[in-house]
């Protein structure tokens, strides 16, 4: 989903820019969709086409803006490459554990995951960034916590696909703010370290005849070409389109993806929803209405000094 450590402006919002963020969101919004209809595939080939496919989008997207020259200059040096290694480790793990539940049935775990993540991300610089939390940020963990634990007690053991999902999102968002690149830069030099495993794993598959891709079914040679579109096209658009929006309205944006989520969830995939799992939604909802209610004021108020 999308990444937090990308700046934004600080002194108004771009209608372009909010053309480009709000595609990225409805277009992740919609991945569940695209997801479920190859889900007939091994969650690990499906991770393995979207690093691959993912390569010539972003080469092609630099090479348009201009700014090859600084993906040169960070391929350089090592301790880029480290860096870059380390977020697409991280990322790998979070695509896995989404791809997967998807097609186990269990999308409401993934939108209960991206909903939990921005209070995690501010939960995680309060432990390790020493950052001083408002009462209603602290307020706000004590609720997504509640809800953890009612889920927890229902399933009787931990909502591992939600915690997964917004743990590892929420430290590659940190980690991904240490990298000295641009977002596109950094986006592309990932899925070139993620390639060599993944063409490795994908000639593996395809010499044992258990890939999908060079089949006599031509629809699975396109559903996973299209697996890199769509893994790299929303992420690019969000990285453009945050440089031109204020944090307080990204912060806003980013519950339109899990919010689409959980509605395919219910009234598509057709997953149960119980008591318990209402009542955990509730609390999480609450909290995130505690959370983002000072972005919305402030945005209102911007908006008003116009």
């Amino acid at each position: 989903m999308s990444d937090s450590s990308i700046p934004s402006v600080q002194g108004g919002d771009s209608p372009k820019g909010f053309a480009f963020a709000l595609s990225a969101y409805l277009l992740w919004g919609f991945l569940p969709l695209f997801m479920k209809a190859i889900s007939y595939m091994p969650a690990p080939e499906i991770i393995a086409h979207r690093i691959v496919w993912s390569v010539p989008i972003a080469g092609a997207v630099l090479i348009a803006l201009g700014r090859t020259d600084d993906l040169k200059l960070a391929i350089r040096s090592p301790r880029i490459i480290a860096m870059a290694a380390l977020t697409a480790s991280i990322i790998t793990i979070n695509w896995g554990i989404y791809v997967w539940s998807i097609g186990a049935g269990r999308a409401l775990e993934s939108a209960l995951g991206y909903y939990i993540n921005p209070l995690f991300s501010i939960f995680l610089a309060a432990v390790l960034l020493r950052e001083k939390l408002s009462v209603q940020q602290w307020v706000a963990i004590g609720l997504a916590a509640c809800a953890v634990i009612i889920l927890s007690i229902e399933a009787g053991g931990m909502p591992w696909v939600s915690i997964g999902l917004a743990v590892s999102w929420g430290f590659y968002a940190f980690f991904r703010k240490t990298l000295p690149v641009g977002p596109n830069q950094g986006f592309l030099l990932e899925v070139l370290i993620l390639s060599v495993p993944a063409i490795g794993y994908i000639i593996y598959l395809q010499s044992t005849g258990q890939g999908h891709f060079g089949t006599t079914r031509l629809a699975d040679m396109l559903w996973l070409i299209a697996c890199g579109f769509v893994t790299a096209v929303p992420l690019m658009l969000y990285a453009n389109g945050a440089k031109l929006l204020r944090l307080s309205t990204i912060g806003i944006m980013q519950y339109i993806a899990p919010t689409m989520i959980f509605v395919i969830a219910i009234f598509v995939f057709k997953e149960p929803f119980t008591t318990s799992t209402g009542v955990a939604f509730g609390f999480i909802w609450a909290a995130l209405l505690i959370y983002t209610w000072p972005m919305v004021m402030a945005a209102l108020k911007a908006r008003s000094a116009r």
